[in-house]
């Protein structure tokens, strides 16, 4: 194995030190190659070194300007630190760069969600489910965005199938509630809101939503 591979390995088994040797050693024999600094960078991160971690990003992207996985990697920190914006483009800059990924796609929806641009999240959720179908998460958050855009129909077809696949996904049984409540379909919502209760029984907004209509009869 070379450097980068050993380090790659050592990373995956938590031994952080030993990581650190060799993407040090990599760099140094190939300091031209972006692919240690990423790998380097990805490690920093994952010890919270945020700052540094960007700086290896940065020394990548200067070395490849198409270097999508450093643009990727730096979005992610930016996250982490909430800042959506500079989060946003950098995935943006993994996009243009080619990368094709459902993670990329699902980033890119949350972080629009984050700066409340959910309408423009929408395609790129659509996007990483279709990349990849057991991606529940981000089947969820797309539902969230129809019903947030009054696409209540649409809204329900999507958090039915998330569900379907998560049966203890209380959350989504809650805004099914809340979808067929908007649709004027009572019982459906309380028997949506009464799941949500099952699977979490102290799902205060399930409790709430399901004793006003309650209340309303």
């Amino acid at each position: 194995m070379n450097h980068n591979e050993i380090g790659i390995e050592a990373l995956n088994q938590g031994n952080i030190e030993k990581a650190a040797e060799a993407f040090t050693k990599a760099i140094e024999e190939s300091p031209k190659d972006p692919v240690p600094y990423i790998n380097f960078a990805n490690l920093l991160s994952s010890i919270n070194e945020f700052e540094r971690a960007l700086n290896f990003f940065q020394k990548a992207i200067e070395l490849d300007h198409a270097a999508a996985a450093a643009y990727y990697g730096a979005g992610n920190v930016y996250t982490l630190k909430e800042d959506f914006m500079k989060a946003k483009d950098y995935f943006e800059q993994a996009l243009k760069a080619g990368m094709e990924n459902s993670d990329l796609f699902y980033m890119l929806g949350q972080t629009l969600i984050k700066l409340e641009q959910p309408k423009l999240a929408m395609p790129y959720l659509q996007r990483a489910i279709e990349l990849n179908e057991e991606d529940n998460e981000a089947r969820f958050q797309f539902g969230m965005c129809l019903a947030n855009e009054h696409m209540l129909e649409e809204a329900v077809t999507t958090f039915t199938e998330v569900v379907t696949r998560d049966p203890q996904h209380a959350d989504a049984f809650y805004n099914l509630g809340v979808a067929y409540a908007y649709l004027e379909k009572k019982d459906e919502a309380l028997e949506m809101l009464g799941k949500a209760i099952d699977v979490q029984p102290d799902h205060m907004l399930a409790l709430h939503a399901k004793k006003l209509i309650q209340d309303a009869e």
